[in-house]
């Protein structure tokens, strides 16, 4: 049986860590969260989860060598929800092959994930202007499971206000 390979493993858990910070973030909230407005040169939350699920469908067209972008438009909240799950399983599915990935995988982490990532963080950082703060978690003690990607994530083992 072959090893697998440390770098897509990487990614796959990076993946998994994306999705339980994900959830965190984008429920627990009424679906009026997504128009927040904090400031006007600031994207509402609905707009940025947008942006997340075009940088995940992204990452799949750069995995299958056939590069893609899209700019899409936001649509309601709990779409956009259904949409960053269901980019996170095409995305995790397809690094889950046994198939030559068509980009290098440190340029697929530095670009579309990283940036996933960063953007979970501002979604957090508005829920707490927007007076529905995520409450803290020792994120290092988490039970982030590789493969593990949809809403489904076990509850947290130590959070903190």
């Amino acid at each position: 049986m072959p090893r697998p390979d440390p770098k897509r493993e990487l990614l796959r858990r990076t993946l998994a860590t994306l999705a339980y910070r994900g959830r965190k973030v984008v429920t627990g909230v009424g679906s009026d969260f997504g128009a927040f407005k904090a400031h006007d040169r600031i994207r509402p939350p609905v707009a940025i989860l947008a942006h997340i699920g075009d940088l995940l469908d992204w990452a799949a067209t750069l995995v299958q060598g056939n590069e893609r972008w899209q700019d899409s438009t936001p649509s309601a909240w709990n779409r956009e929800v259904e949409r960053f799950f269901a980019g996170l399983s095409a995305l995790d599915s397809l690094l889950a092959q046994d198939r030559p990935i068509a980009c290098s995988e440190e340029r697929l982490f530095q670009g579309p994930i990283a940036d996933a990532l960063t953007h979970v963080g501002q979604i957090a950082i508005l829920r707490r202007a927007a007076d529905a703060p995520v409450r803290g978690e020792n994120y290092f003690r988490a039970e982030i499971e590789t493969g593990r990607i949809g809403r489904d994530q076990t509850q947290p083992v130590r959070e903190f206000d």
